[in-house]
């Protein structure tokens, strides 16, 4: 073993750290991004895709049960919720921000799904196992700023909610669910709550649907910077405004019935929507 005086060894420190760096920098942003953004076709789609997707995404579960790799994402946050409303229920007004959180974390959370739906298009070995691999993709580093950047917004969601509680129905929290029933759906300041937070909500994932409907599929099938596929994400939407906002509705729903029994549905709900989306991808992107 070669012993280094301390001056090579923190200038060799500080180039591995400028390479991580830059290479993070390059997750971000790409030379060329912008014209490889214009270069990316998108194509246009109809009802008919996004039943195919679903289609898809369902056979992709069934094949490959990936519902096994959202239980260590759903029991955590289930627990933390449960948890909550046994000793002392603090958090009873934002059990509805974080369940709708899931929309906004969702594209993001799926990404090993996308894989496994990738590699079984490729005809390659795909099991639940072999999402993980994602860790070792090039793409990695992309995958993983966009994440940090929709955690980012995700907490924001959380932020503003609470803030929309506060100047609704006040800074005291409901301490029973019969209460907080009560003060929503019973008193003027309730449905102002559920008006105003109802319309922001809607904002926050309108920007997510049209930012992250793709951007994760892309990063890991092509090799693009974050801005190209973010970019190429929100053409896709201005070109299928409908098909695409119509997707969002599904997405929506789907993630309202999987919330509906403790989040339990959503083991079911998510995988399959993750298969989806990346077969909604190839029919977005497909030559």
């Amino acid at each position: 073993m070669t012993i280094r005086n301390p001056v090579e060894w923190m200038w060799s420190q500080l180039n591995q750290t400028a390479q991580v760096a830059g290479g993070f920098g390059n997750a971000i942003y790409h030379p060329g991004d912008a014209v490889r953004a214009r270069r990316l076709h998108v194509n246009r789609i109809g009802f008919s895709d996004l039943r195919e997707a679903l289609r898809r995404g369902w056979q992709d579960f069934i094949s490959y049960r990936s519902d096994v790799l959202f239980v260590v994402l759903i029991y955590p946050i289930a627990g933390l919720v449960l948890s909550q409303l046994a000793v002392g229920r603090s958090m009873l007004h934002l059990i509805f921000p974080l369940a709708s959180g899931f929309a906004l974390l969702g594209p993001f959370a799926a990404t090993g799904i996308y894989e496994v739906s990738r590699r079984r298009e490729l005809g390659q070995q795909s099991s639940w196992f072999e999402a993980f691999k994602v860790f070792s993709s090039p793409a990695f580093g992309s995958v993983a700023m966009l994440g940090f950047v929709m955690i980012l917004f995700f907490l924001l969601w959380l932020l503003v909610a609470m803030v929309i509680y506060h100047f609704t129905l006040g800074p005291a929290y409901p301490t029973s669910i019969d209460q907080f029933i009560a003060d929503v759906l019973g008193t003027p300041a309730g449905w102002a709550l559920i008006l105003i937070g109802g319309g922001v909500g809607f904002l926050f994932a309108l920007v997510i649907l049209m930012t992250g409907s793709i951007s994760f599929p892309l990063l890991i099938d092509r090799h693009a910077g974050i801005v190209a596929a973010v970019a190429t994400s929100i053409r896709a939407f201005t070109i299928n405004p409908v098909p695409m906002l119509t997707w969002g509705a599904i997405v929506a729903g789907a993630l309202v019935i999987g919330t509906v029994p403790l989040l339990v549905g959503l083991i079911v709900v998510m995988p399959v929507l993750g298969h989806a989306t990346w077969h909604l991808y190839r029919r977005l992107t497909a030559p």
